[in-house]
């Protein structure tokens, strides 16, 4: 089973999670695209959809799918998502895809959220992966100080903005031990918008796809 088969995978197990007439929100990038894909197929009813980035909600109307603004919706019952690296705890690191912010405000104002990815992404210490995070353009190089001093490598994502107008920084070098610490801390540095950390609000079930098809995994 290919890397690509392996999300479809677990992007079809999540569909168990949707219940009719519901509003779900919507993440952002390939295994995201793979659950709106089935979710279309599988005619499901819903009230709407809350997209976590303009791709998305594309993705979503093209499938005829309705899109709404998490204002009009109080509520979700169910937020979808992909992971770029996940612990044993379901903490993730996401942002990879550049929609960290608004994927953080859909997974926070959701009742249940639901991670789906192939195996690759679970990991025993997260910060493999460089962590995202969203900066205001004005304060790159002030946030980048703050990086270094925190252990990391940062390095302007080039050529992107996000559906916000800010930029990204990439962070490498860290081991990530304590991501509900490290979270609190990097959202506290002005200027930042958000860190791509969710810790303070981890993943309530993570789906991974494997050889073998999808696994469940509740947090340890």
């Amino acid at each position: 089973m290919t890397q690509d088969e392996m999300k479809r995978a677990a992007a079809a197990e999540a569909l168990k999670y949707v219940e009719d007439n519901s509003i779900i929100g919507v993440g952002t990038g390939s295994t995201a695209n793979h659950f709106i894909d089935l979710l279309a197929e599988s005619r499901i009813p819903l009230k709407g959809t809350v997209a976590s980035s303009v791709k998305t909600a594309e993705r979503l109307k093209s499938h005829g799918i309705k899109v709404m603004e998490l204002n009009q919706t109080g509520p979700l019952d169910l937020y979808v998502d992909g992971a770029d690296e996940s612990d044993a705890q379901l903490n993730l690191i996401k942002g990879g895809g550049g929609a960290l912010t608004r994927e953080k405000i859909v997974a926070a104002a959701s009742d249940v959220f639901v991670c789906i990815a192939d195996e690759s992404k679970l990991v025993e210490v997260m910060g493999e992966f460089p962590l995202p995070v969203e900066v205001i353009p004005m304060a790159q190089s002030y946030v980048a100080r703050e990086m270094i001093k925190l252990g990391g490598t940062p390095d302007l994502r080039h050529g992107y903005t996000t559906d916000n107008g800010n930029i990204i920084l990439d962070v490498s070098g860290l081991k990530i031990t304590n991501p509900v610490e490290l979270e609190s801390k990097i959202n506290q540095i002005t200027g930042v918008v958000t860190v791509g950390l969710f810790a303070a609000r981890p993943a309530d079930v993570l789906i991974l796809g494997t050889p073998g098809g999808a696994k469940v995994v509740k947090a340890s």
